[in-house]
Formats: C-alpha cells, structure tokens, sequence
C-alpha cells in the first residue's frame, strides 16, 4: 500500500512507464487511490468514518481503462481482479457472482482476508447495465446496479468457507465506453452564465463543461444511487496513431521490448523499423479497438520469423522494414 513516498505525482510517474498518454486521467485517477488509501490509515480505528471515492472511467474499447487499474495495483502491491458487468447483467444469480469475484480477489491475496479487504475490484462495460424500459426488473441492468450497491459502498460478504470479506475498504473502480454519453453532454453541459473575470475562471468553467455530470450518467440510464457511489469520474480519450505506435515500443513492458529480449535470448539482435509500428497502428485505427488489437498484428507479424530462428544458429540478426515485406536475415560471418 501507500509509504510515505507514494504520492499523487510518483503514482503518475509509475503509470507513465507502463501506459501511454492519458495524462489527466492518470492523475485523477492516482489522487483518488492515494486519498483512499490514506483515509484508510487516518480512520483505521474508527471504522465507517469515511466515505469511499470509488472510480468510474469512460472512454472508447482499448483506451488503457483495465491497463491503468492493473498496473496501479502493482505498484501498491494489492490484490486485484477484474469483473464482467455483462456477464453480471446476463446471470440471474448476481449475487453468487458478485461473491465469484471477492472470492477471487480473496485467492489474488493468498488467503489473507485483511490484505483482500484492501484491494481493488476493476469492473469492466459498467455501461451495459444501463436501465431500459424494455426490460424487466428481475432481468434488468437496472437491477445489477442495486444489487452493487451494497457491496460498492461497504459491507460484510459470505464467502465459502464461512470466510467473510468487508468491502468497506475494498477500492471499486468502474469502466464503460459509454456510447451516446457525448450526445448528451453537448445538450446538457454549459456554464456560461455564470461570471467571470480572470482566465483562471475561465479555465475552470471550462474544466467543468468537460466534466461528466451525474446528470448524463442518470440520463444515459444509470440509477442515481449507483452514480452515487462513483463521484470520481475521469475521462479517456480515443488513442492517435502516435500513441499507438509508442505503445508497441515505449513502455517498459511494451511488446517490443519483450520480444528484443526473447530474440536475444537466441544470439538474435531484433531491428523493427518505425514504419512497421506505424502500419500496425494504421490497420489498428480501421479495427476501431484502440490499442487491444495491436498484440494480435504485431505477433501475427512475429510469429513465422520465430518459427525459423531458434532452428538456424547461423542468424545473428532480423530486420523488418515494412509489414508488407519478407524480413531480411543476417547471418554470423
């Protein structure tokens, strides 16, 4: 958890090792965690002085949602999971499900449900519970979202075993692509009438006129009661080719950098071209699903040239110049 040297601005130092742009998101979402986590130490003996900021981010398919939840687990060192609000919306035992995923979080913690009642539950499409008319209410979203409620905001939960996990200081963070969300803000946002005299006023009407109000989110169709238990929302925006093509190769962990090391491994010296990342990157933009379809070209690119390497000791080297063209082989002198 939180030492006295994780503050807001190292947590968003970590994030930008591991995940490329999103800069105000990171630092919204590393305020919340560690007001959070410090709330917990401040009010650990006086249990339910403190209300949770739980987390909600919108954004498009493959923006970095689950990314940055699992990669700010890490460096607290928590135990975290991530649940399916559709397959929650697609059961009609929600709450052996919602058990299913504290139970994990609970095995995520090696059995130790003190470290478990301290991490983070990433629930992922909290958009497909959006409540409709059409539906009935026994089978509805909406009805998702209520039986969440209790558990979001804090409360004893049976497990097996007669094991109990307390969410009350469990971190739940939210995540949907809310499509249509955008339509609605455009009607429902504008602060215009309200005075101002400086550009710093200016800049925080402006601030606020971004902002998702819990008035689109009731009108995009969930319940005031869930929303309530969300007040941190941050925003991510759509990936530009440039990110993409960083995201391949910038990151400590990026996908690059990990098959350097395998060829490596085998007395190879990997070379990839900037176009190739960029061609990936064009052909992921035409997928429409951000950054999640990049490890599956890049690999598909990968794939037979690694078929060949390990068996042909006489390679020292591999250099792809173009997606569309045969990688070029060097062979030891």
């Amino acid at each position: 958890m939180l030492t006295r040297e994780t503050t807001p601005s190292a947590i968003v130092r970590y994030l930008d090792q591991y995940v490329i742009g999103q800069d105000e998101a990171k630092k919204i979402l590393a305020v919340a965690v560690y007001s959070h986590y410090r709330k917990i130490a401040t009010f650990a003996k006086d249990k339910g002085s403190f209300a949770k900021s739980n987390v909600l981010l919108v954004g498009p398919s493959g923006t970095g949602k689950t990314l940055l939840c699992d990669t700010l687990s890490r460096m607290l060192d928590v135990p975290f999971v991530t649940a399916d609000a559709t397959s929650l919306a697609q059961t009609k035992y929600v709450n052996e499900e919602i058990e299913a995923a504290l139970q994990r979080l609970l095995e995520k913690a090696d059995g130790n449900v003190e470290n478990a009642q301290h991490g983070i539950i990433f629930i992922d499409e909290i958009d497909k519970l959006k409540a409709t008319p059409a539906e009935s209410r026994a089978t509805s979203g909406e009805s998702v979202q209520h039986a969440l409620l209790k558990i979001m905001e804090g409360s004893p939960v049976k497990l097996k075993n007669n094991q109990y996990i307390d969410t009350s200081n469990v971190l739940f963070i939210c995540g949907g692509a809310f499509v249509g969300l955008e339509k609605i803000m455009s009607k429902t946002h504008g602060f215009g009438f309200i005075a101002t005299s400086t550009d710093d006023n200016q800049n925080i009407l402006d601030r606020l006129n971004q902002r998702v109000k819990p008035t689109d989110l009731f009108e995009f169709g969930l319940i005031p009661e869930f929303t309530g238990r969300l007040p941190v929302i941050a925003n991510l925006h759509p990936l530009s080719k440039a990110m993409l093509v960083s995201i391949m190769s910038v990151p400590k962990n990026s996908i690059y950098r990990q098959y350097i090391e395998i060829f490596r491994g085998e007395g190879v010296e990997l070379s990839i071209g900037q176009r190739v990342f960029e061609q990936i990157a064009e052909i992921a933009i035409e997928y429409k699903t951000g950054a999640r379809s990049l490890r599956g070209i890049f690999e598909e690119l990968i794939t037979p040239i690694l078929y060949v390497v390990p068996d042909k000791p006489e390679i020292c080297k591999v250099e792809i110049r173009s997606l569309f063209e045969d990688a070029r082989f060097f062979r030891r002198k």
